[in-house]
């Protein structure tokens, strides 16, 4: 096999010289319509390089520099703390009732009732008056005790002063002394008392109740003969 070592002849480089002319000044021709203040240098020699000949912009002023807020992380807790309980002691006793009154109280004012009568209540009648006990005189021969014949030996007479107890039956219940001239005297006139003596009993509103009365008994030696 043989080689192709035919010699083919090249273009000729006027053409191509031409061709990239023409590009070139297409390009410049743009370049010249869309920014007319680009200045652009012919040299065959060199590559072309567009040139910006305006004035550049002054700089957009700086506005100061804002404060940063802090972001507060969120917690689960409460902006504030709640205020502890204390216990304190207290002595006031507060009771509630179920029962209402008959009317609640109103703004109204009240009217004038005019004069009020005072009704006083009915006084209960006094307790009725006690009626003393009185001697009985179906027993009166049997009041004078028996003198003492001591005391008609000596020949004195005799004053006995007494305080007796008389049942609701009108029988001498006790005795007691008060004053007497002898003992003599005041012996006789206990028994006679005791065992001889009658009232009436005493009353209160009709019925007959016990009560104590003072007798007299006097003793005279010439009644003894």
């Amino acid at each position: 096999m043989h080689a192709d070592t035919r010699y083919h002849a090249s273009a000729p480089r006027s053409v191509s010289f031409g061709a990239a002319l023409a590009i070139n000044g297409a390009i410049i021709a743009g370049m010249i319509f869309a920014a007319p203040n680009i200045i652009v240098l012919k040299d065959p020699d060199t590559v072309m390089r567009p040139i910006d000949i305006r004035e550049a912009p002054p700089p957009p002023p700086v506005d100061d520099p804002k404060p940063v807020e802090k972001v507060q992380p969120r917690t689960s807790q409460p902006p504030f703390l709640e205020k502890p309980v204390v216990d304190t002691i207290s002595e006031t006793s507060i009771r509630t009732t179920t029962i209402l009154p008959d009317a609640l109280p109103t703004n109204e004012k009240p009217t004038d009732p005019g004069p009020v009568t005072v009704i006083e209540p009915a006084r209960p009648a006094p307790a009725p008056a006690l009626i003393g006990a009185t001697t009985d005189p179906r027993y009166a021969q049997d009041f004078q005790p028996e003198y003492p014949s001591q005391e008609i030996r000596a020949q004195r007479d005799g004053l006995v002063t007494l305080r007796v107890l008389i049942g609701a039956d009108g029988r001498v219940k006790a005795v007691e002394p008060v004053s007497a001239t002898s003992d003599a005297f005041f012996a006789v006139t206990k028994r006679q008392a005791l065992g001889k003596w009658r009232f009436r009993p005493a009353t209160r509103g009709g019925v007959a109740e016990e009560s104590w009365k003072t007798m007299t008994v006097r003793f005279r030696i010439e009644d003894a003969r």
